[in-house]
């Protein structure tokens, strides 16, 4: 798509220090490594590397015209238009190029959010299963949604491999080009505190923005300094929204409040009468090889019982949340509740479907922390033996292998040890450390290195009643080794050791 710089930046307030605005750009980059001819390279400052030092590579490529910052430390005015004049290139230069790469994209695509009722959802936890809460429910209700996030990116029948939460700037008007080209008109989107913090989303209009929880996360050099830093970062979320929705109950919900008051109608969640929409007489159920919980719902839109299709209370939270949105959006009752029924997360408490009375579940819980969390949820649900399946990845902190041996030995009743990505570290060496973790309890374990072989063993030998959780890599469909890479579904091998098991094999 062939565009013209004067009309490229009809809106936007370049100064232009070389070149011709007549020049006419047919893609928009800000990776070095995607210039080439008649491409517009936008440069811009990271933490690891600054892309005005790439100037004179893409200009060799054929780039016809540059973005830089104002003061950037790279290149003086004087000497881009130097550089731009021995390629006979075109140089704008923004006092914000991070920003200024938000803009140009939304203008270079014809601003296809215009087009769509976008929905963000920020918070510590809960973003990926809350959006696809969001994404069932909408679908049911005869929308044609979108969807953006940590798992995969969701356009209709086609799903994309995700590398960032929140896409750069770029990728992601993209993505709302393609989802209003074809005819989409929602889209339903994780909004990560980075991608709020670096501008990925500078300039977008939510229709609805969702603050689901602050914990402390994300703390350090290159991500936020303080929590601070990590809280003002999420309330951006707000600063251009139609409508918010705010966990009452959480710790930050007094500060979410008040500043998206100042800005748009709010409505809150949460599981006292003191929210706009409130859960009460809560059940666990267990339906088959599904782990969920019954709810009463009081709000303005929907006052009925609701069932969602996954474990524990801070799953009810997501679900209010999502159903605050289908409020708003005014999705119809029915589909909200078959939303919520059907719903399923690759690799969040995702159920492995069986006839054996069991409850399979596959998770990414990673760490101490989340793999605590999921552990104590399972246990209010389960009647029989809690069976826990979990390795640890390789080149990464060893005290984590001991925090989650030690948190699977107190409350699993069984613990089966074994492979996650090694990369280049010994897969016993990484076991014998977790084994030195759940040493510290009284927990029963087994060690057995081959991750399907321990998945199909786990399979076998429980009982009806019992729960087997397969933690650790979740939605990832991949096993890293020293010398290989191999295609490796927790849910897939989970699903071939049930038909062996069923089969009788």
């Amino acid at each position: 798509m062939s565009v013209m710089l004067s009309t490229l930046f009809q809106d936007i307030p370049a100064r232009l220090i070389a070149g011709d605005m007549n020049e006419r750009v047919d893609c928009v980059v800000y990776d070095s490594r995607k210039a080439g001819e008649n491409s517009l390279f936008v440069a811009i400052k990271g933490f690891n590397s600054d892309g005005h030092s790439y100037i004179p590579d893409v200009l060799s490529k054929g780039a016809s015209c540059i973005v830089a910052e104002t003061g950037n430390e790279t290149f003086s005015e004087d000497e881009l238009r130097k550089i731009a004049s021995e390629h006979n290139a075109s140089v704008l230069m923004l006092d914000d190029t991070k920003k200024g790469i938000a803009l140009i994209s939304a203008a270079y695509y014809g601003h296809p959010e215009d087009r769509l009722d976008l929905v963000g959802v920020t918070g510590t936890k809960g973003k990926t299963t809350t959006t696809f809460m969001m994404h069932e429910i909408l679908r049911r209700d005869d929308h044609k949604t979108g969807l953006i996030g940590t798992v995969k990116n969701i356009i209709g029948d086609e799903e994309m491999h995700s590398v960032h939460t929140t896409p750069q700037a770029h990728e992601l008007y993209e993505l709302f080009d393609k989802l209003a080209r074809k005819g989409f008109d929602s889209c339903v989107m994780e909004v990560s505190s980075l991608g709020l913090k670096f501008d990925r989303v500078y300039g977008l209009r939510f229709d609805v923005a969702c603050f689901t929880n602050l914990y402390e996360d994300h703390i350090s050099e290159e991500e936020h300094p303080d929590m601070e830093d990590y809280l003002v970062s999420k309330l951006r979320i707000f600063d251009s929204c139609k409508t918010a929705v705010i966990n009452r109950d959480c710790e930050a919900a007094g500060r979410a409040i008040a500043y998206a008051s100042e800005r748009c109608p709010v409505y809150t969640y949460g599981l006292t009468d003191e929210a706009d929409c409130y859960a009460y007489d809560i059940k666990k159920v267990r339906k088959g090889h599904v782990t969920g919980s019954s709810f009463k719902v009081r709000s303005p839109w929907y006052n009925t019982e609701f069932f969602v299709a996954l474990p524990g209370i801070f799953n009810i939270y997501n679900a209010l949340c999502a159903i605050c949105t289908a409020g708003i959006l005014k999705a119809d009752e029915k589909n909200v509740r078959d939303g919520l029924e059907k719903v399923f997360v690759p690799g969040r408490v995702q159920p492995v479907e069986n006839d054996l009375g069991i409850s399979i579940l596959v998770d990414y819980a990673h760490n101490a922390a989340s793999l605590k969390s999921v552990l104590e949820t399972l246990r209010e649900y389960t009647e029989g033996r809690i069976i826990t399946v979990f390795g640890c990845g390789g080149n990464r902190s060893r005290t984590r292998r001991f925090e989650m041996g030690e948190v699977s030995g107190g409350l699993s009743d069984l613990t089966i040890i074994t492979s996650d990505n090694p990369r280049n570290e010994e897969p016993a060496a990484i076991i014998n450390d977790i084994v030195t973790g759940i040493s510290k309890t009284d927990g029963k374990f087994e060690t057995i290195e081959d991750r399907y072989e321990a998945i199909e063993h786990a399979v076998f030998i429980a009982s009806p009643g019992d729960t087997v959780l397969i933690a650790g890599k979740g939605h990832e469909d991949y096993q890293i080794f020293a010398d290989r890479t191999i295609r490796f579904v927790d849910h897939e091998a989970a699903l071939k050791a049930v038909h062996a098991r069923e089969s009788g094999r």
